[in-house]
């Protein structure tokens, strides 16, 4: 799928949408996000916050919750949004998450605009690195 058969206003408006979802009555900053499965569904999620603040959730494990539950696949397009409704980039433990649950050639709508994986998260750690390591030993 190329980047211009993706609709990224409206996965940015389902992110928006999720956004408006949040629980974050401690940090005041809603996050929402939205991906496109290569099945054609759109999953989204957003953030969940706990008063002992570390085991609150990040609106990319939402999304990455309801992707594995509603039957899996891989995320070809993701965007996610602060409580402005602007682009914001997901912080590193959410792109690893996002990088085991998406297709090779997903692509992010970013701050700086459309990036691909590899650009998000340069030389990832993933299942092919275990992988290598039992296979070798």
């Amino acid at each position: 799928m190329s980047t211009q058969d993706i609709d990224w206003e409206a996965l940015r408006q389902e992110a928006r949408a999720a956004s408006q979802r949040a629980y974050a009555p401690y940090s005041n900053f809603p996050v929402g996000a939205a991906a496109l499965v290569d099945d054609g569904r759109v999953v989204s999620g957003c953030n969940v916050e706990n008063a002992s603040y570390g085991v609150g959730l990040c609106a990319e494990c939402g999304l990455v919750s309801t992707l594995v539950a509603t039957g899996g696949g891989k995320l070809v397009a993701f965007a996610c949004v602060n409580g402005l409704g602007e682009p914001l980039m997901p912080c590193g433990r959410c792109r690893q998450l996002l990088y085991e649950h998406a297709a090779a050639d997903c692509r992010f709508d970013t701050p700086n605009g459309i990036k691909t994986m590899d650009e998000v998260l340069p030389q990832a750690f993933g299942p092919a690195d275990l992988e290598h390591v039992r296979s070798n030993s």
